[in-house]
């Protein structure tokens, strides 16, 4: 049994390992913001030694893409100065720390599922203070840490794109959805077991980097598509360029990742986007 701090515990992945903590015995302390600020060394060594916490699955972060242009110093005081603090303490104190990162550490120009050692290169401001954050944890390199980087993250809580589709296709006749954009949606629960499952297992002396998404190539117009249709909603889909709809930040139009490192190594078993967009609307209340 372990003393597990999660942090981010109201976003996505922290509420699905809240979820989940049931199904194991080990004594989780889910925290967010405002009960234990990361950003604030002190704080979070008081914590980590108050609880005796022995595991740290890092969950937070600053994901508001467009929002972080204009927010680089609070963007960059959770994506990176947050986790270097996570992981100095991880280091000093023995502990071992999972940290989540994103596929925005791509340029997006790839045509081949990213592979885990190849050249990274952000295009926006999230992507840079995820980077820096990484290669913060790296440096340190914590004794049996990782990163995973994963990639359009959805979740029965929280705000996500398959929350946004089912609320729009109910409200409006048609929708434009972007077709030039491909990828792969992990569903949080799917993240969040992978994680509970082998972190048991994480053994190395130089901080490993993975990638996990479920398993499927499509667009987020394919995968709008699929939403409605799962949920019987009679809304039209139109296909629409990137361009069609500008946003202030450009997402990478390519975020497929090469999953083979984590199944390879952990024995991870990683399930279909269409079977794990069935589970989440189902828990939504939303299979018809």
């Amino acid at each position: 049994m372990n003393n597990i701090l999660v942090t981010g515990s109201n976003g996505q992945v922290g509420s699905e390992l809240r979820e989940l903590s049931k199904n194991y015995e080990h004594n989780f302390f889910f925290t967010d913001k405002e009960s234990l600020d990361i950003t604030n060394p002190h704080a979070l060594t008081e914590f980590i030694e108050l609880n005796n916490i022995e595991i740290i699955i890092n969950s937070a972060a600053y994901t508001t893409v467009d929002k972080a242009e204009g927010e680089k110093d609070l963007a960059d005081l959770v994506n990176h100065i947050a986790v270097k603090n996570l992981a100095t303490i991880s280091k000093d104190k023995n502990i071992k720390l999972i940290h989540i990162s994103t596929d925005y550490v791509f340029d997006g120009k790839a045509h081949m599922p990213y592979k885990e050692e190849d050249t990274t290169n952000p295009i926006g401001v999230y992507g840079k203070t995820k980077l820096n954050g990484e290669n913060a944890m790296v440096s340190i390199n914590p004794l049996n840490s990782i990163i995973i980087r994963t990639s359009w993250v959805y979740s029965s809580f929280g705000a996500n794109f398959v929350k946004t589709m089912l609320k729009l296709g109910k409200d409006r006749d048609e929708l434009g959805v972007i077709f030039d954009q491909i990828g792969s949606p992990t569903y949080a629960r799917d993240l969040a077991k992978t994680i509970l499952d082998i972190f048991p297992k994480i053994i190395n002396k130089k901080v490993e980097i993975y990638n996990y998404s479920n398993e499927g190539v499509l667009s987020w117009y394919d995968f709008a598509k699929e939403i409605m249709r799962m949920a019987k909603i009679d809304c039209k889909v139109n296909p629409i360029e990137s361009k069609d709809y500008p946003t202030p930040v450009k997402r990478p139009h390519y975020s497929l990742l090469n999953k083979s490192k984590i199944k390879e190594k952990f024995g991870v078993s990683v399930p279909y986007y269409k079977d794990s967009l069935d589970e989440c609307l189902k828990v939504l209340g939303e299979r018809k």
